[in-house]
């Protein structure tokens, strides 16, 4: 059989058209070896093979070589060239260069070939092929399930244009590849054609891509049996881009008149239905991942995961485990969850406490059958790698008392084999590690059912990779190497904190995590998968550089980059600056800045915490010479909420005083400007010369030094992370954004996150709706945000900008945002040119003034300022409620219906 493979490309001088694949003909995937085609006229390539009728399907790939021999291949997989018995003697593969735009490209992910746009496999094509061939094939993929792709042309198969008679195409296996064939013979030429979208219910073409007719010129003349190919690309769509809409919740967030205390994967399900009802199209949820680790509300931070592998024992709906035997025991129980699912918020310790008090029992009940079920065995093969660390772990922390693993004895350094032992069906402990096994086994069975049941109804699950991990997790315990324990991350001060933030995460050794190709994420990611077709990275500036804080800082205002191009001596000299490290690098400690402080307790301040120094000032004693130290001196015995109003105040001035520096050391001759050092002391106290030169130094190295060293470091790592996973890719790009990161997210289709209270213009006050890109989500706040109407309600003064010049209203903005105001709001977000618009759920019942909570800043899930905050916002509405709710619904829907987010394709 022979192949004539023709592709339309300009090359420049040196460059050469190849064509390659697995195939020995084709060079078994080497691109030295690859075929190289003919040059023919005016950007065409030709080349000739001869291939076994067996080789056939025939994968392929165009590449363009340089003179060096570097080869860059067109975009997407391997192209499948199949071919009908009897095997046509010549067959002509017309193709075109694939390069789609990002907004194509976002397309072929599994957010929208699995979930939103997932084809009908029965779909059958209308034409056959003859001794004569011609089949029409394009790479399709924004078409829903009651739709086939189709050929409306010129010609009689083609149907003449009428809309009812097109050439019907398939896919078959091959989605997004259509593909349909008619007769060549008796064509008449020129064949002008267009591809369409055909509705398999209404029977007739639903649209017609917009632009210029195709055409061919040309068929075989002297080949009495073949098969020609026109292999065309991007469906031009008149509709414009795609465009959708989602609501974000916490899942502990939700409440049903059955929940037990907390929203669960019972409820999830129940919330999905809600979402498809009103025309949504995604679910955003907060991390899942298993936090337990004090057994108290510092557990009810998402964010910091004792496991990235293992979900929430909390999230377990009760209903589809099963009840108890043991009826009055059972009943107590589920009494006792009444009681806390009628709490107008979530008590997470409680809830946690009852519940697994439930899983013992239950575990002791089922263990047995349990353990013989077939997708018991299954799941239990597929994940032990992960999951017998952590059943350990989980064991070793209850019975330890603590999820510090330094302190766990002979068990503090991880020992494969002796946590194998530990784990065996021998150990005494084995009741106690297996309930862990139970608990995750339903975990996972039950998300894997919500996730089914969304992809079934067409909404995508969107989860959330947090940045980082605790310190006292089962990572950190089993791969010590993967992280820098010795350190903790963060955030520089922001709008959320004007201290910065400290999270308390180590942060990670990408030196080592590259030495194993970063499989540690690829694991995580494909994990993640098995639930989600989306998901949000924390933080992704963090894969650019993250913010990390010396362990013996508490507040992150003391942090620097990391990894970051620090300056020597020599190089802040050249800045025009005396640099004397004793006055820039060491806390400047005087006087007056003591009284601003402390006031009167000024006396009693320098008494207990500081010394004099020759030159007049003050410095910190030794023993309280760091916000560590100084910390645990004022929580000796007490917790962070036990801490009276003035030792609180004490504390914290001394914090500003260890924090008065204008430089970080973080090694010999390695200076980092302090973040935000204009609001220092030590600043104001300088002469002006020096300011101005501080500033221009302050300027290049936070906004110009890093940008191309930051965009280098993402390369390296983010390419080879997401190659692990199909789905869809979100980045948290809020805060202090290096001018590398949107290329950089631009380039490997990772949606940004626009927030109209957050602008990354920082000549503007409001971002608008409209002036979101498209590969983007664009929002009206984020759990770490109020929600509209606890915004309004704080900030009046700009309120009145926002409302005359945003929403182009005249006179006073209400004291309240009133329902018709949210509305507006959330309108003008739908009509974003954003991809997606998904809303906090709390912003959407705020259009609607009987839905809406009368507590207003009891909505706000998060104070990123507050490192012990209590995360317990609970929808004060069940979803049997929101289902009723028949007025707000029909609104709902018809505002993501008239901005156009309810497109089939």
């Amino acid at each position: 059989m022979k192949i004539n493979f023709r592709i339309h490309y300009h090359t420049i001088p040196g460059q050469h058209i190849c064509v390659g694949g697995p195939a020995k003909a084709l060079g078994s995937g080497d691109a030295s070896k690859a075929v190289r085609l003919t040059p023919i006229n005016d950007g065409n390539w030709s080349a000739t093979l001869d291939i076994p009728a067996s080789a056939t399907p025939l994968e392929y790939t165009y590449g363009v070589l340089d003179e060096q021999g570097n080869c860059r291949w067109e975009w997407g997989g391997g192209r499948k060239l199949k071919v009908a018995e009897p095997t046509p003697p010549v067959v002509f593969a017309h193709d075109q260069w694939r390069s789609p735009s990002g907004e194509e490209r976002i397309m072929y992910g599994a957010a929208f070939r699995e979930v939103l746009l997932k084809p009908n496999a029965g779909h059958r094509a209308t034409g056959s092929e003859s001794k004569q061939a011609l089949r029409f094939s394009i790479s399709m993929p924004r078409i829903g399930p009651r739709y086939q792709a189709c050929v409306l042309g010129n010609q009689a198969a083609l149907g003449l244009w009428d809309q009812t008679k097109p050439l019907l195409l398939a896919c078959g296996n091959d989605f997004p590849e259509w593909a349909g064939s008619i007769d060549a013979a008796g064509l008449s030429l020129p064949i002008i054609y267009k591809y369409g979208i055909y509705d398999t219910q209404k029977k007739m073409v639903a649209t017609i891509e917009d632009g210029f007719d195709r055409r061919i010129d040309a068929l075989p003349e002297k080949d009495p049996e073949y098969l020609f190919i026109q292999a065309d690309e991007s469906f031009r769509y008149p509709l414009g881009n795609w465009k959708g809409a989602g609501v974000a919740v916490p899942v502990f967030s939700l409440r049903s008149d059955a929940s037990a205390g907390i929203g669960d994967f019972g409820d999830l399900i129940d919330f999905i239905d809600w979402a498809k009802q009103v025309g949504m199209k995604m679910v955003q949820l907060l991390p899942l991942n298993e936090t337990v680790a004090s057994h108290n509300w510092l557990d009810s931070y998402p964010y910091k995961s004792i496991s990235v592998m293992a979900l929430h024992p909390i999230y377990m709906d009760l209903r589809q485990v099963g009840a108890l035997h043991d009826k009055k025991l059972m009943g107590e129980i589920s009494a006792r969850l009444m009681e806390l699912n009628a709490e107008p918020h979530v008590s997470f310790p409680d809830v946690h406490r009852i519940k697994s008090r439930y899983y013992k029992l239950i575990y002791d009940q089922e263990k047995d059958a349990t353990f013989e079920r077939k997708d018991y065995k299954a799941f239990f093969r597929k994940n032990r790698e992960w999951l017998i660390p952590y059943a350990a772990f989980a064991y070793l922390r209850d019975k330890m008392k603590s999820p510090d693993f330094r302190q766990w004895k002979e068990y503090g350094t991880y020992d494969k084999a002796a946590i194998e032992q530990l784990c065996s069906k021998e150990s005494e402990a084995w009741d106690d590690i297996a309930v862990h096994y139970f608990i995750q086994y339903h975990l996972d069975k039950q998300l894997r059912a919500v996730s089914a049941h969304a992809r079934a109804n067409g909404i995508v699950l969107k989860g959330d990779i947090p940045i980082g991990i605790s310190p006292d997790s089962v990572e950190a315990w089993t791969e010590p190497h993967l992280f820098n324990l010795g350190a903790q991350a963060g955030a520089p001060p922001d709008d959320f904190a004007i201290k910065g933030q400290n999270w308390g995460f180590p942060t990670y050794n990408w030196e080592a995590m590259a030495k194993e190709d970063f499989s540690w994420w690829k694991k995580r990611l494909h994990h993640m998968g098995t639930y989600f077709d989306a998901y949000r990275i924390d933080h992704i500036l963090g894969f650019f550089r993250i913010w990390e804080i010396p362990l013996d800082a508490v507040e992150g205002v003391l942090g620097y980059f990391k990894p970051a191009l620090p300056m020597a001596t020599r190089e802040i000299e050249r800045f025009g600056i005396g640099f004397d490290p004793e006055r820039m690098a060491s806390p400047y400690i005087r006087e007056p800045l003591l009284h601003d402080l402390f006031g009167e307790s000024t006396g009693e301040v320098i008494k207990t915490f500081l010394e004099q120094t020759d030159a007049g000032g003050y410095r910190m004693k030794k023993e309280y010479d760091s916000q560590l130290k100084v910390n645990r001196h004022f929580l000796k015995g007490i917790e962070e909420e036990d801490l009276t109003d003035e030792n609180r105040k004490t504390r914290d001035g001394l914090f500003d005083l260890i924090a008065n520096v204008l430089f970080i050391q973080t090694g010999c001759d390695e200076w980092h400007p302090r973040i935000s050092l204009h609001s220092t002391s030590s600043y104001a106290e300088l002469d002006a010369h020096t300011k101005q030169q501080l500033d221009q130094l302050y300027i290049h190295f936070f906004y110009k030094r890093h940008d191309e060293f930051w965009h280098h470091k993402a390369m390296e790592k983010l390419p080879a992370i997401l190659s692990a996973s199909d789905m869809l890719v979100c980045g948290e790009d809020l805060g202090m954004v290096p001018g590398c990161v949107p290329p950089v997210m631009e380039q490997l289709d990772i949606l940004s996150l626009e927030i109209q209270r957050m602008p990354k213009d920082p000549k503007v006050e409001y971002a608008h709706p409209s002036d979101a890109p498209y590969l983007s989500v664009c929002t009206t706040s984020t759990h770490d945000m109020p929600t509209i109407r606890g915004w309004w309600e704080a900030d009046r003064e700009s309120i009145q900008s926002f409302y005359n010049n945003e929403l182009g209203l005249h006179g006073t903005a209400p004291y309240f945002a009133e329902p018709w105001v949210c509305t507006k709001i959330i309108a003008q977000h739908l009509h974003s040119p954003a991809m997606w618009t998904t809303f906090p759920v709390q912003d959407l019942l705020a259009m609607d003034g009987d839905l809406r909570w009368d507590e207003t800043h009891e909505e706000q899930i998060n104070q990123p300022s507050n490192v012990r905050h209590q995360w317990r916002f609970r929808m004060h509405q069940s979803i049997e409620e929101l289902k009723q709710a028949t007025g707000f619904n029909q609104s709902l829907r018809a505002l993501i219906g008239d901005a156009g987010r309810d497109s089939d394709y």
